[in-house]
């Protein structure tokens, strides 16, 4: 087998001539997470069609994707962090894999190939499934669990939009139904939380909990990791594909939680972050779950900084309904976490989620790391020269707790990052002063970077799986102002401010990232966005193709300038600094002649559309402008510093 068109050195990546690579990529695309051509949350569904979807048409129609393909190419983007999901595969049934489906994401990945984009496979989630709130588990698994997802939204043990929303309201918007960005509460209802401790503890938690012969976690793992095998030996052959996402946004379900008490602030010992709202304990979600009508403690900020104080409560489950399809015992009770008793449940272990035998649950190593080491088995079986882009629960970055002492090897750190404040508010105010924010998200992703450097001996790469903004900022204000007729740049200021502040830290840190997101099908429109959950996040839309020049290369872009920048992909050395300010752009390296490949610089043109002016701190260094590639190439003369100083001709 030929050496793997990147593989990891230390904490960088490196091509297969040994030059440092800095993978620039998109996600593709957001509505892979629904089926084609109408399984966008903006329609009604009740999710009986469950086991005869299709995705296949999901980033987009196989006829149309060299046009999309060649236009993120062109935007300089080299990488693809490919989605498809777990139901995508395998939704008709256990073991039954979507051949079509197998065949056209082969296609998508062939075609990406011949645009000279690399990808990695992110195997995608949100709050498990879409019959839970979000994308990933095919509906048949819940069946497995002994879970009847109809009644999921009478017994509140998910909120989902296509329960919660009125459709026959004209409100494209409705806060009082379906607030916005609100699906994450589901990590908190009993559907996940079931979910998520059966995936990644059930051994541990509910070691009698059998399904066709296994433990849960084993069934469900075994599956998983089926429909992820499957994929992989379809695209083994295509030397585009650099590895596998381990889980996007991995849940914790209750590990970690104490059985009834709800969690007032973060502690040392349990780190993890607190939220006012309502406070679903694991007791409220299964005693929800058996048909209990539960009063949940509501929380909000207390005097003291960090810490929560109750409010009050509010009822849940007032239909007094269960969403166990033998109406129980639940597995947690079988194991001795509770009892439902007429006369008033008890708990019986208040520690069941947090310990055993008197030790704490370690859910990065006795959890993560296992599940990792089995998918990096798993794919490696297929091609053992493949990467392991690995991702914990968002929830704990930032926490102080690490990724699993033992890392398989050839792992990359792929944690996302986002300025939280611009995704739930979708405010930005392009008038406030830039450094505060620049200093803030350096920072944070300095933090990021740093869990990477504790792989291992000798670290790992970065890479931010994902990181973006919400294109309906400021209520949505660039709709309204593109379709009153104006066009331009000066439509997605503040979009493509925040943008241009997210990148400036990446470079630098020197960090390769993948944004969130390209939808070919996205919309103008506050209820449809990316087609899921009212999120609204794509760098692309068709609504914008329709410019006083349909058809520049360019149309379809929001914010442009905001991502479309130059960058060195692939440097002949190490890069030591690159920036880009005031439409001058730095690359300092510490160049190696040994290496036969040159420097690569994205010149694009929508910055230099006049060509460019380089100069070279090597005086016999040599370069040259491939203005139809967009390109710079450099070859350094000696070892030892070069700098390369590019500017509009």
């Amino acid at each position: 087998m030929s050496k793997p068109s990147i593989d990891v050195r230390g904490s960088r990546f490196v091509d297969a001539h040994g030059r440092h690579a800095i993978l620039r990529g998109v996600n593709l695309g957001g509505d892979c997470k629904v089926p084609w051509p109408d399984g966008g949350t903006d329609r009604p569904s009740d999710f009986s069609d469950h086991r005869v979807v299709s995705f296949v048409g999901r980033p987009f129609p196989l006829e149309e994707a060299d046009a999309h393909l060649a236009r993120i190419a062109r935007w300089g983007f080299n990488t693809l962090r490919l989605l498809t999901t777990w139901e995508a595969v395998e939704h008709a049934g256990p073991g039954q894999y979507d051949e079509d489906y197998l065949d056209y994401f082969a296609a998508v990945v062939e075609r990406a190939q011949s645009h000279g984009l690399f990808v990695f496979v992110d195997f995608h989630q949100d709050v498990w499934s879409r019959m839970s709130g979000g994308d990933g588990a095919p509906g048949w698994v819940f069946e497995a669990l002994g879970l009847d997802f109809t009644k999921f939204d009478a017994a509140d043990a998910a909120h989902v939009m296509q329960h919660r929303y009125d459709y026959a309201r004209e409100e494209r918007r409705q806060e009082d139904r379906y607030p916005m960005m609100s699906w994450a509460s589901n990590y908190r209802l009993a559907a996940n939380g079931i979910a998520w401790s059966a995936f990644f503890a059930g051994e541990i938690l509910t070691p009698d909990w059998i399904v066709e012969g296994r433990n849960v976690q084993r069934f469900l793992q075994d599956h998983y990791l089926g429909a992820m095998a499957a994929v992989a030996r379809r695209v083994a052959h295509l030397d585009n594909v650099i590895g596998f996402d381990t889980f996007n946004e991995p849940g914790l379900g209750w590990v970690g939680l104490p059985m009834s008490q709800p969690r007032l602030k973060a502690t040392p010992e349990d780190p993890l972050p607190v939220w006012p709202g309502p406070a679903w304990t694991p007791l409220d979600g299964l005693r929800a779950a058996r048909g209990r009508t539960v009063e949940v403690a509501t929380l909000g900020w207390s005097d003291e900084r960090g810490m929560l104080r109750v409010l009050g409560h509010e009822t849940a489950n007032t239909a007094g309904v269960s969403i166990w399809r033998d109406d129980g015992p639940d597995p947690f009770e079988q194991a001795g976490a509770w009892r439902f008793d007429p006369g008033g449940d008890l708990v019986l272990d208040e520690d069941f989620f947090r310990g055993r035998d008197g030790q704490p649950i370690d859910h990065e190593n006795q959890c993560m790391g296992p599940f990792f080491a089995r998918v990096a088995e798993t794919v490696r079986a297929v091609r053992p020269d493949w990467l392991l882009f690995a991702e914990l629960c968002p929830y704990l970055i930032g926490t102080g707790r690490m990724f699993p002492d033992a890392m398989p090897e050839r792992s990359v750190n792929a944690s996302h990052w986002y300025d939280i404040d611009i995704l739930r508010k979708k405010r930005f105010d392009p008038d406030l002063p830039p450094d505060p924010l620049k200093a803030k998200y350096f920072n944070q992703m300095a933090y990021i970077a740093w869990l990477g450097s504790k792989f291992g001996d000798d670290g790992a790469p970065t890479l931010i799986g994902e990181f973006g903004i919400p294109y309906d900022l400021n209520h949505g204000e660039a709709f309204e102002a593109w379709a009153r007729g104006e066009r331009g740049e000066g439509v997605w200021t503040a979009h493509a401010q925040s943008l241009s502040l997210m990148y400036d830290a990446l470079d630098a840190l020197k960090l390769s990232s993948t944004q969130w997101n390209y939808t070919a099908s996205n919309r103008n429109d506050l209820r449809i966005g990316d087609g899921w959950n009212q999120e609204d996040l794509s760098i692309f839309s068709p609504d914008q193709v329709d410019g006083p020049a349909p058809n520049d290369p360019d149309a379809g872009a929001r914010a442009l300038l905001g991502f479309c920048r130059p960058y060195a992909p692939l440097t002949q050395g190490v890069v030591t600094t690159m920036r880009y300010a005031d439409e001058r752009f730095e690359l300092e390296l510490e160049a190696d002649p040994t290496i036969v490949a040159p420097t690569e610089i994205y010149v694009p043109e929508a910055r230099f559309p006049n060509g460019a002016i380089v100069r070279l701190s090597q005086a016999a260094a040599r370069w040259t402008h491939d203005r139809a590639a967009q390109k710079v190439l450099v070859w350094a003369a000696e070892a030892g510093p070069l700098s390369v100083v590019i500017e509009p001709a």
